[in-house]
């Protein structure tokens, strides 16, 4: 999963992205808000972090600018506690959620896979279930029913993760590949290949079906 954060506080930006990545979210960064709308318009994110009291161009211009545009990334808005016309100001422009500063990081996590599942059309909860499948997102494993808990990497994780939160649906290895690397990552379709080979042998064969020239599928029913 691949998530922008958009910050101009650089301590709470590095912060805040050691904390994604360490929860499996791949995090691309910006300190303006010149920069990070144009990262919002060229690459394919599952979720945006957004501060409004950006420099260059203010977050809520450039959140604006994306729902005009059609783009219809989920959104949590960052804004000063005491400042409630900030917070509907964000919301009538599109945000899917706000969070206003200070804040503990884990209800940051918190807001932001809930808006990411609301999008999905997934159920909520620590665990993220499809058929018989279910994956641990606090502890990073995936378990076939009746089966033991098997331990992911933490690019296996964004991967199924991806998968379960588009189950049934044909996604190209361009899609994958796009939200499970970072935007100056070296992405490469053959080391995709691999993971979906490692996540097969975990969850089985089956699971995870190969359309030729098309991309791969994730099966809702073994």
């Amino acid at each position: 999963m691949r998530v922008l954060l958009v910050e101009d506080d650089e301590t709470l930006r590095e912060n805040l992205a050691a904390a994604l990545r360490g929860a499996g979210y791949v995090v691309d960064g910006a300190g303006d808000g010149v920069e990070g709308q144009y990262l919002g318009e060229v690459e394919d994110y599952d979720a945006v972090i957004l501060d409004l009291g950006l420099p260059e161009r203010p977050g809520l211009e450039v959140l604006k600018h994306w729902r005009a545009q059609g783009n219809d990334v989920p959104v949590v808005v960052l804004t000063a506690r005491d400042a409630w016309h900030e917070r509907v100001d964000g919301l009538k422009a599109g945000a899917d959620d706000y969070l206003g500063k200070p804040f503990h990081t884990e209800e940051l996590l918190a807001r932001l896979d809930a808006v990411i599942r609301r999008a999905s059309g997934a159920n909520r909860g620590v665990r993220l279930s499809v058929g018989d499948l279910e994956l641990d997102e606090d502890h990073q494993q995936v378990r076939v029913a009746g089966g033991e808990p098997q331990p992911l990497t933490a690019t296996e994780f964004r991967l199924l993760k991806y998968f379960m939160l588009n189950a049934g649906k044909i996604l190209s290895k361009q899609r994958l590949v796009e939200h499970i690397y970072a935007y100056d990552a070296d992405r490469d379709s053959n080391v995709l290949e691999v993971y979906v080979r490692r996540l097969r042998a975990k969850i089985g064969k089956e699971r995870i079906e190969t359309l030729r020239g098309q991309g791969y599928r994730l099966r809702e029913r073994p």
